[in-house]
């Protein structure tokens, strides 16, 4: 959709097919909604009266067949208590207003929504929140589909203007609009990713894609290495994930320079598991189609470099994605098996299904060749992060705490949120084996942190965070689909890097 701003003369001179506008809990109207019942004689409180509505978090009702012409429809939007209104209940409200909002066939919308007050929210967060929320409302992924839904111009929304009252404000409702679009487009391009099957999106494939995203920017150069470079660099333990596939492995590496080359880059690795059935150790059979979203890491990194070159951040970043399947095969990974990794450490492969912990550990001594400021690394690790947080927060550990501190309040700015959980030294006597210097997996307890603190081994030399969105990166069950999470924690992490 295209947003824009649009600066309040008099309500007489709007032209619009959907003004969207707020009302409180005891059918209380907001300033916005308080205007127009004025102008239209009382008609928005007397349809209130009549109404069931209370103005509830996320009640709507739509309001058709105005006196005033110029506005066609006017959708209100409940608040709920207004001492009770807060950064959750503020999002949740814009996903009812979208629904709502495309439900009344409306071409083109003003929303007045950001003029809630929301404590500790300023007006451009309140309008990249829209931007963010009304993009996800929005979200369709029906490429596969011969008859896509709802695809005549006619029933589709095209156009929000913000509506803001002063110079003050229209400057920042620019800057929420430029990061929420970037943002929305990063979690976009994410979502689709991740959404495509593994038989579209193999290694290659999201080689291809990330190549596609370096072509639209000047500052951000692509380039991939293939099982041959992988070979030659000698990434043992990533080479030894993709043995029982026929898709051959790539690690793609995305450098976005915008800053003096001498600055220290944040790099960021993702996860690129296109499908993981488990190799030898393989998976049940339920739900395993899902095991496409093993990707879903990488795909966040691809986005986050496109959020960074779309926003030129005066900051140098590096976005690694080691991209491999996982499959069954007389040549693949079995228990019991040793693998030298880059660092030179040896691991034994006790569990085939803990993989992408192979992937990253190469990934992380290779990133130590750009000196970097910090290392964070995302990756649907281990299921039992959703066990431990369930499906609301991303799990968090790292070896430095100013980093996890940066990137818990980046969560919590961009509501992408994050829990922090201890790799302490302790857990280290779950990795030890008796035959290489790790084993892959630390046994039953702890699974999430073992995982985190194997991965620790291989980041001693920098600041390093590693981020476990097993729960968070997409939705089961009848809303299955990717989130494009944590496109907007990174990005926040990088903005907060500049501001």
């Amino acid at each position: 959709m295209d947003y824009s701003i649009k600066l309040l003369e008099n309500w007489g001179a709007l032209d619009t097919d959907c003004l969207i506008a707020g009302f409180y809990h005891k059918r209380k109207l907001g300033t916005s909604a308080a205007q127009l019942d004025e102008k239209l004689s009382g008609l928005l409180s007397r349809i209130l009266k009549r109404d069931s509505v209370e103005g509830k978090i996320g009640d709507t009702l739509l309001i058709n067949h105005l006196p005033d012409e110029q506005i066609q429809r006017i959708l209100l939007v409940g608040l709920g208590k207004k001492e009770e209104l807060n950064r959750t209940s503020y999002r949740k409200l814009l996903g009812e207003a979208i629904h709502a909002l495309k439900a009344s066939h409306a071409r083109q919308a003003v929303s007045t929504l950001h003029e809630i007050d929301v404590p500790d929210a300023c007006i451009s967060w309140k309008i990249r929140q829209t931007i963010e929320i009304f993009e996800a409302g929005n979200y369709r992924f029906d490429q596969l589909k011969t008859t896509p839904e709802n695809t005549s111009p006619e029933n589709r929304l095209s156009k929000i203007r913000l509506l803001v009252s002063g110079i003050k404000d229209e400057a920042a409702a620019a800057k929420g609009i430029k990061q929420g679009e970037a943002i929305a487009a990063g979690m976009k391009l994410a979502k689709d990713l991740s959404n495509l099957p593994g038989n579209i999106c193999t290694p290659a494939y999201l080689a291809e894609q990330a190549q596609k995203v370096g072509k639209g920017h000047k500052k951000l150069k692509v380039k991939i290495l293939d099982e041959a470079d992988i070979e030659q660099l000698g990434m043992g333990s990533f080479l030894s994930v993709s043995r029982g596939s026929r898709q051959p492995p790539r690690l793609i590496v995305m450098e976005y320079y915008g800053a003096a080359d001498k600055t220290g880059p944040h790099v960021l690795i993702g996860k690129g598991l296109t499908f993981d059935a488990g190799g030898i150790s393989i998976k049940p059979s339920a739900n395993m189609d899902e095991m496409k979203y093993d990707m879903c890491g990488g795909a966040s990194v691809i986005g986050a470099l496109a959020v960074a070159a779309e926003l030129e951040l005066p900051l140098n970043v590096i976005g690694l994605v080691p991209s491999s399947e996982n499959l069954p095969d007389g040549n693949a990974n079995k228990p019991g098996d040793i693998v030298t990794s880059l660092s030179g450490l040896t691991i034994e492969i006790l569990n085939t299904d803990a993989e992408g912990r192979l992937l990253l550990c190469d990934v992380l001594t290779y990133a130590k060749r750009y000196e970097p400021a910090a290392v964070i690394d995302v990756a649907t690790l281990t299921g039992a992060c959703i066990v431990a947080l369930g499906r609301h927060p991303s799990g968090i550990m790292g070896n430095d705490d100013d980093l996890c501190r940066q990137l818990t309040e980046a969560g919590e700015h961009a509501c992408d949120r994050v829990w922090r959980l201890p790799i302490w030294e302790e857990y280290q006597e779950q990795l030890k084996s008796n035959f290489a210097d790790l084993a892959n997996i630390g046994g039953p307890d702890g699974g999430t942190i073992t995982a985190g603190r194997f991965l620790s081994n291989f980041a001693k030399e920098f600041k390093w965070a590693h981020v476990d969105i097993a729960g968070t990166a997409w939705k089961t069950g009848k809303e299955k689909g990717a989130t494009g999470r944590p496109v907007p924690l990174l990005s926040q992490y990088l903005i907060d890097q500049v501001e």
